[in-house]
């Protein structure tokens, strides 16, 4: 039986970059500035328990409109990934959309379109059905929908708090921030 069977499929716990893995600073490219956002090395470590992989799914437009280049991307993960090693946690995959339709044009990945986590899903034999989407804005929840997982959460760190004041009662769970939507996820399971 291959490590792509069916049987084999594995449950993922998507989360947005900015305001959620890391503290929000517009157009992040530079390591340097990247801090670590409350509750995501919990989040990590519970995701990591239950048997889920993290994976990172980010919008980052800043490359098509030519305020860093490409390269920063991977250089912001790689710090990410340093700070997370010193907690023994780690992301297990990092998928980005360096496009914007007014740079770049249309595009299938940038959220809310689905075209990440159904990447990821195809590339390391993911359940969407059984996965969940955490991130800080609508177009996040909005992904998770498109891809069809099984819930997708409005946390209040990062544009949390700003996505709120727009949308006060929508149509999603939301919680303080990715630890504690992981922790709702996991009790809704049993």
């Amino acid at each position: 039986m291959s490590d792509f069977s069916p049987e084999n499929k594995k449950k993922a716990c998507f989360l947005d970059r900015d305001g959620v893995v890391n503290v929000e600073v517009s157009y992040l490219h530079e390591p340097e500035k990247t801090v670590l956002e409350k509750g995501i090395v919990e989040a990590l470590k519970a995701i990591h328990q239950h048997g889920f992989l993290a994976v990172v799914v980010t919008n980052q437009a800043g490359v098509a409109r030519g305020k860093y280049p490409e390269e920063d991307i991977a250089k912001v993960h790689a710090r990410l990934q340093e700070l997370l090693a010193e907690y023994n946690e780690k992301i297990d995959a990092f998928y980005y959309c360096p496009h914007h339709p007014e740079h770049s044009g249309e595009c299938a990945c940038r959220k809310p379109h689905p075209g990440m986590l159904l990447q990821a899903a195809e590339d390391l034999n993911i359940d969407v059905s059984k996965s969940l989407m955490i991130g800080d804005r609508m177009s996040d929840v909005n992904a998770g929908r498109n891809a069809g997982c099984k819930a997708s959460y409005l946390v209040r760190t990062g544009y949390g708090m700003e996505t709120l004041a727009k949308t006060p009662e929508p149509d999603c769970p939301v919680s303080d921030n990715a630890c504690t939507a992981f922790m709702d996820f996991i009790k809704g399971e049993k």
